[in-house]
């Protein structure tokens, strides 16, 4: 059977296009995790910078490193008030972190942020209990995110 020549120039056309990657989904502009947030490391004398864009982007700063993400992080927290985080690196300008380690693009995590009341702390847990989590974070006022 016989290819037309159209379809196959068509299909031709399309292969060589770029493959686009859907944006990650917005968070709710009014989502607690939106703004700048500072984590400070002072056993390693250090500190991370995350700024959580509302078009689903983070741009983070830890010691040398400069990397970008995608994030999802749903609207309302769990039945035990965590917010399930998962994250891609998108971009990294390949220097090390605060814990000397260098981050590969597209390395993903998951992890569980729970906010203090006040909405100016929040902890980053490896699950939904305290167990095992880093922090405080906590938000940077006065800056744009």
């Amino acid at each position: 059977m016989r290819v037309p020549a159209g379809l196959l120039l068509l299909t031709s056309l399309l292969a060589a296009l770029p493959s686009v990657q859907a944006a990650p989904p917005a968070p709710a502009a009014s989502h607690p995790i939106l703004g700048i947030w500072k984590l400070s490391l002072p056993d390693l004398g250090c500190s991370e910078t995350y700024r959580f864009r509302g078009d689903g982007t983070t741009l983070v700063t830890s010691a040398e490193e400069v990397s970008e993400s995608e994030y999802r992080i749903p609207d309302k927290p769990s039945a035990k008030g965590f917010y399930k985080l998962e994250d891609r690196i998108v971009k990294d300008n390949g220097k090390k972190d605060c814990s000397g380690e260098i981050m590969k693009v597209g390395t993903r995590a998951t992890n569980f942020v729970r906010f203090h009341p006040s909405g100016a702390l929040f902890l980053m847990c490896s699950d939904e209990t305290m167990q095992a989590c880093i922090g405080p974070f906590e938000r940077i006022e006065g800056e744009e995110a």
